[in-house]
């Protein structure tokens, strides 16, 4: 679902109130624990964790006027929803990640590529997240961003 918001702010203000607690402690741990040079911003309707201009000029590559994106997380229509680029960039976090995601949730992992779906806002594995949150600098998503980039 997309909202109209301009900051993330706005953004957990938007959704059903019934998310927001789960939302703002999900934003809460994963600002708390990614590294430092990501921004905060919004990010094709969601809240995004972006690698800013200032670190990488040439922006994202559909659409170099746009920051590089990384990390999201969204209230959709019948989920929230945590996008992790690195996930779906690096096979190693892949593996730690689903090798993980068992030992603090017993349903089972519902992900995408590098969409992890939460159907019952009470099951997201919030500590999880924030160990995610912090296996990847901006230096070294960027690096992987360009490895796996077919270059026009």
């Amino acid at each position: 679902m997309q909202y109209e918001a301009k900051t993330p702010d706005e953004y957990i203000e938007a959704i059903p109130e019934e998310r927001k607690e789960a939302m703002s402690m999900l934003r809460k741990i994963i600002k708390d624990n990614l590294p430092k040079g990501f921004s905060e911003v919004i990010s094709y309707g969601m809240i995004g964790y972006v690698v800013p201009h200032s670190l990488y000029p040439s922006g994202y590559h559909c659409d170099p006027k746009l920051p590089l994106p990384f990390m999201n997380i969204a209230s959709q229509k019948n989920f929230i929803a945590v996008y992790h680029s690195g996930i779906y960039a690096n096979p190693n976090l892949m593996k730690w990640f689903t090798d993980e995601y068992p030992k603090y949730v017993k349903t089972k992992l519902d992900m995408g590529k590098s969409c992890i779906r939460f159907k019952k806002i009470d099951q997201i594995p919030m500590e999880l997240i924030g160990k995610l949150a912090t296996k990847m600098t901006p230096k070294e998503w960027i690096h992987i961003y360009e490895s796996n980039v077919k270059k026009q």
